[in-house]
């Protein structure tokens, strides 16, 4: 009974041991083992470990790599503009001993570092560099946090800068900034359209110019298309060249009128020549006493009674 006991109590203490001295280093891990307070010379690789208990101690060190969000820093631009930058980090462990024996916590020391770096971004940049060049800043911020973190035996995969905030009264004055840029683009193409056309059209007179019938066509083609609307009224344009070369190929008559008014200037003033006057010509009638007094009877003038 008492040999069964203590086969009991052995078997029970080298469980305990087993046990203890047992570790799992899974894929992505490597270990570091701390022997008396002094660390081994290489790290331990993934699978099974044995350690010796009471003596030897394992840290796990995570190899893959790590995605930190950097918080929202307020700070001024260079061009004395309030803004609130934030960013993310990737970057993994490249050597365990190092990061586990140089530094004390390098996840928190990798944090630090990307804020103050993220600071000193936002004041040596304009904000036009944090709009529209981000790419420029983020391989200047990869640079100053991978400086001290390849000490410590950790490599800065990437940076990114993630969203610039803007005051809101910045936002409104970049906001006319761009209309002011589309407007006066606009009026650049519709001026340079305009100059083109001028252009155009100046060769188009040279050439009607030197062919007179083009500007004829031209008139009948702009009726064709006036005329395809389906309106009732259809103005016509008379050239006005065509209304010179009328006057022109005209012969000078002396009109009747004027014949007539020198025929009056013969004539003495005062006597009126008959023979030279007709009906649609004679001077009114001027009425007398008695064709007054004729219409008041109910009398044609020149009636006898």
């Amino acid at each position: 009974m008492n040999f069964l006991l203590v086969t009991l109590v052995v078997l029970a203490g080298l469980l305990a041991v087993a046990a203890a001295s047992t570790r799992v280093v899974k894929q992505y891990e490597r270990g570091v083992i701390y022997r008396f307070g002094r660390v081994l010379r290489n790290p331990v690789p993934p699978g099974l470990l044995l350690i010796v208990p009471l003596v030897d101690r394992l840290q796990k060190v995570n190899m893959q790599i790590v995605t930190m969000p950097v918080p929202a820093q307020d700070g001024i631009t260079r061009d004395n503009v309030t803004v609130r930058v934030d960013a993310v980090v990737y970057f993994r462990v490249m050597d365990p001993i190092r990061a586990g024996v140089d530094v004390q916590d390098y996840l928190s020391a990798i944090g630090q570092v990307a804020q103050t770096s993220l600071r000193s971004i936002i004041g040596k940049s304009d904000l036009d560099d944090l709009l529209c060049d981000r790419e420029k800043l983020n391989q200047g911020m990869e640079l100053m946090i991978d400086s001290p973190a390849a000490g410590w035996g950790v490599h800065i995969e990437r940076v990114e800068v993630k969203d610039v905030a803007l005051p809101e009264s910045m936002k409104r004055s970049m906001s006319r900034q761009a209309e002011a840029e589309r407007e006066r683009r606009a009026r650049v193409i519709t001026a340079d359209g305009e100059l083109q056309a001028s252009e155009q059209l100046a060769q188009a007179a040279e050439v009607m110019t030197e062919h007179p019938a083009a500007l004829q066509l031209r008139l009948l083609q702009t009726v064709v298309e006036v005329a395809a609307e389906k309106n009732s009224t259809l103005v016509l344009p008379f050239p006005v060249e065509l209304l010179r070369f009328l006057e022109r190929v005209t012969p000078s008559e002396q009109p009747p009128a004027a014949a007539r008014s020198s025929a009056a200037e013969a004539t003495p003033a005062g006597i009126l020549d008959h023979s030279t006057v007709t009906p649609e010509h004679a001077p009114p009638r001027v009425p007398v006493y008695s064709d007054v007094r004729a219409a008041a009877h109910g009398v044609q003038p020149g009636q006898c009674g």
